[in-house]
């Protein structure tokens, strides 16, 4: 009867724990979030990505305009093809 008793106290602890353990940690939440949001990028990139995702520095998402905007300043005096290549680029970033 006592061995039935603490396997049924086993199996309830077990049961009760089971869901806390299946969310994880906030840090696996946090390398889960990241991780999804570095799709498509690799090597170096990626990894500086991670690091700063991971450690809450991730830069927000900027708007279509706000990158134009970015990348107008960032082109300069730049004209014709170079300055087409250069946003394009720029604005794939």
């Amino acid at each position: 009867m006592r061995t039935l008793l603490a396997v049924g106290l086993a199996v309830l602890a077990a049961a009760v724990a089971m869901p806390a353990a299946a969310q994880g940690n906030p840090q696996q939440e946090r390398m889960k979030v990241c991780n999804e949001k570095a799709a498509g990028k690799s090597g170096d990139e990626r990894k500086k990505f991670m690091s700063e995702c991971l450690s809450g520095k991730e830069p927000a998402k900027m708007t279509q305009q706000e990158k134009m905007t970015a990348c107008n300043k960032k082109a300069g005096a730049m004209k014709g093809d170079e300055r087409k290549k250069f946003m394009s680029e720029c604005l794939k970033n």
